[in-house]
């Protein structure tokens, strides 16, 4: 019987679309549907910058289709060991490619299904590792500064595209088909350690992966790359597989071949590289190329009306390509044609990019050779520990930390799209309700120069209002910490219990919890961390209420028992668009627990901040429903009664937290009525205010003495907040 995973996998040989260079999977009823048509543009662009070169995918299916093989991959792997008796058949994945051919969870706009697609991912390395096949995964570490234009204009139109989502939810209250589908937020981050914690090779690239993908297939004799990236048709390199082809009940899929391709396009292998450039890559815009494609077009013997434009163009070029010699002072001519403007050494760049080590172009002068691994050098990072820096660098490339080699290499961060409602004005961006505690993260790993200023930090961070047009320059600001903040010589290599104090504190302080550091600490790890952002969210977001609380709460304590088989059989008959926007900005939470666990020397295991241990999306949902409807506690908590009283500690502690800083949660309960308004998010003034080092009023420690284990049957009730609920819990002031 095949696992769910398999299945999906078999369902999609009928519903495979394509969309420029990257995958996207349609459901039959949408492929030819106006709204398929309006979003598959966001289904590939919630991928990686990186996209190959516009349109060559499409043409060597259409065009050469002598270049695109079907292989088996167990016969492959086994002539691989025949050829190859010391070096075991490895396949290096580019994962940002892979990413939505591995999400088949059904619900994917609740915030994630996580722990269905942890149970996917190990499905799909046990075949390969069945058939005696090594995989190991590459992600993008960075955005480069070439690729940073593109990535702002794929940014900004998503947020068209998430709006139109958020429209669809709010008016039929469900799920949009899988034409609208995008990946659940920051599934790349929590991928890469999912993988890790499956026991698989991964890294995390110092540049865009397609090089490094590229260059560790050549140098390590690997059996293909498997991605969805025309670019690798462009290096020389091993064999490129496909992702979007892949049947792995039978691990079959396509082989694109670079020497079946050059053979149609009358083109050798050395001339890819120049012609990736003259179609417009990442190096050389498409825009400067347009007079050339119309000469290149007026002289092609190749033109065919029954072709479109591209297809056109493509071939038009490789005929003009084909008659030029092979040398520099080609390139040169070449580059004096174009309208490259100042810039004259686009082509000889853009040719470069494409040479792995060892390797040399006719293009380009024999004496050069791609540095392109050795740009990044420490005498120019912000940090100038060496210690320090070195460690950060095998952390971030053994995938062991989060962001922090971004921020130390060269003080710049940047975070995607979210699921989240623009028209919400309750909730502000996920970007500026976690900004403090960033703020704090980065007083954490920076030194303050002469005069006690810190370097400032670039953001480019996805939210509505802002045009993205440069970065957001944030001030690190430190956490209240008696003594100050400890050094990060003392956080990443001191050893000792105090040290391990100094770990965990530090990390609270960085969400102004570190007078909660006793009671924290006496819960399982995974329900700190979990309690620590839930308080963190109901202080900063003053429109979060009771029932909020109540629902994540019930969330923590249900999903424990749940199994992946489990949560895919809860069904749910709506969907709620504001419950959709909180799961989103909490799973973005996740991801600055991630960053304030890396800064702070690891207090917690990064095992223990994953999703599938602390959230599900239709669980949430649920629970969300139930607890605004004012269902009882009986309903909420599943008749479990042995919840009863972890779920009374649990809240109580974050009702006291927030009592300590003023914050009173208010019952609010919204029944069925979701939210259909169409109105602009107003900003709250609050949440624009980028040095804030505090929240109002100042943080007084009024938790001394407080167990919460054993909370006392008097005070003030905080119950349930909505008629109808059976039992009353009762909290304790100070």
């Amino acid at each position: 019987m095949l696992s769910p995973f398999l299945r999906a996998s078999a369902r999609r040989r009928t519903d495979v679309g394509t969309c420029g260079d990257r995958p996207h999977m349609l459901h039959p009823i949408h492929r030819h549907s106006d709204t398929a048509t309006m979003t598959v543009q966001l289904s590939c662009e919630f991928q990686r910058s990186a996209m190959g070169i516009k349109g060559l995918q499409g043409f060597v299916a259409r065009v050469c289709p002598d270049a695109c093989r079907t292989v088996d991959l167990r016969e492959m792997a086994e002539k691989h060991r025949i050829d190859h008796p010391d070096v075991p058949p490895v396949i290096v994945v580019d994962a940002m490619s892979c990413v939505r051919y591995w999400y088949t969870p059904e619900s994917w706009v609740c915030g994630g299904q996580w722990r269905e697609y942890l149970a996917n991912l190990e499905d799909f390395i046990k075949v390969f590792m069945a058939a005696g096949i090594k995989l190991v995964f590459y992600f993008d570490g960075v955005v480069e500064e070439k690729k940073r234009d593109e990535w702002i204009k794929r940014r900004l139109q998503n947020n068209k595209e998430i709006a139109r989502i958020f429209h669809f939810i709010k008016t039929q209250r469900k799920q949009p088909g899988r034409g609208m589908f995008v990946v659940p937020s920051a599934l790349p981050t929590f991928t890469r350690f999912a993988l890790k914690s499956l026991g698989q090779k991964t890294v995390c690239t110092l540049q865009e992966a397609d090089f490094e993908v590229a260059m560790y297939g050549l140098q390590h004799n690997c059996m293909g790359i498997l991605g969805q990236d025309s670019d690798y048709l462009i290096y020389n390199t091993c064999p490129y597989f496909s992702i979007e082809k892949l049947h792995l009940d039978r691990l079959v899929t396509v082989m694109y071949s670079r020497e079946d391709l050059c053979h149609a396009l009358g083109l050798s292998l050395t001339h890819l590289p120049l012609f990736a450039c003259l179609l417009g890559n990442d190096v050389v815009p498409e825009s400067l190329l347009e007079g050339f494609w119309c000469k290149c077009l007026a002289t092609s013997p190749h033109k065919n009306n029954s072709y479109n434009r591209r297809t056109n163009i493509l071939l038009a070029v490789a005929n003009y390509i084909s008659k030029v010699p092979c040398s520099y002072s080609s390139l040169k001519d070449l580059e004096e044609i174009l309208p490259l403007g100042s810039d004259k050494t686009l082509l000889y760049r853009g040719v470069e990019s494409y040479l792995l080590p060892g390797q040399q172009s006719p293009w380009i002068p024999p004496n050069i050779t791609n540095c392109q691994m050795f740009s990044l050098q420490q005498q120019t990072a912000v940090c100038q520990d060496k210690e320090v820096f070195q460690l950060a660098k095998e952390q971030h490339i053994q995938s062991e930390n989060y962001t922090i080699f971004n921020i130390l290499s060269n003080g710049e961060i940047d975070c995607s799209n979210s699921l989240e409602d623009e028209c919400d004005r309750e909730i502000p961006g996920q970007a500026l309700i976690y900004r403090p505690a960033r703020q704090h993260i980065y007083s954490v790993l920076l030194e303050p120069g002469k005069g006690g200023a810190y370097p400032l930090v670039k953001e480019w961070f996805v939210y509505f209002g802002n045009p993205l047009q440069q970065p957001e320059l944030i001030q690190p600001v430190q956490p209240s910490i008696p003594g100050g903040t400890p050094n990060l010589k003392t956080l990443w290599f001191a050893k000792g219990p105090d040290v391990e104090k100094q770990r965990y504190s530090t990390f609270l302080a960085c969400f102004h919890l570190q007078d909660t550091m006793d009671e924290l600490q006496a819960l399982e790890a995974p329900v700190a961390a979990f309690c620590c952002l839930l308080a963190y969210l109901m202080m900063q977001v003053s429109s979060l209420s009771l029932e909020d609380l109540n629902a994540f709460v019930a969330l923590i304590l249900c999903l424990k028992a749940k199994s992946a088989a489990q949560l895919a059989g809860l069904q749910l008959a709506q969907v709620d668009s504001r419950a959709v926007h909180l799961g989103a900005v909490f799973v973005r939470g996740l991801t600055t627990l991630l960053m304030a666990n890396s800064a702070c020397g690891f207090p917690f295991r990064m095992d223990d901040l994953m999703p599938w241990e602390v959230f599900d999306g239709k669980l949430f949902q649920e629970k969300y429903q139930q607890s605004h409807r004012g269902c009882s506690l009986e309903e909420l908590l599943e008749s479990n009664e042995s919840l009863y009283t972890p779920f009374q500690n649990l809240k109580s502690l974050i009702c006291k937290v927030c009592m300590a800083k003023k914050r009173t949660i208010q019952s609010r309960p919204r029944g069925n009525g979701f939210i259909t308004g169409t109105q602009q998010r107003e900003f709250n003034p609050r949440f624009q205010q980028t040095h804030r080092s505090s929240f109002v009023p100042p943080y007084h420690n009024q938790m001394r003495g407080f167990l919460w284990r054993n909370p006392q049957p008097q005070g003030r009730e905080y119950g349930l907040g909505y008629p109808g609920r059976r039992r009353r819990f009762h909290f304790v002031p100070q």
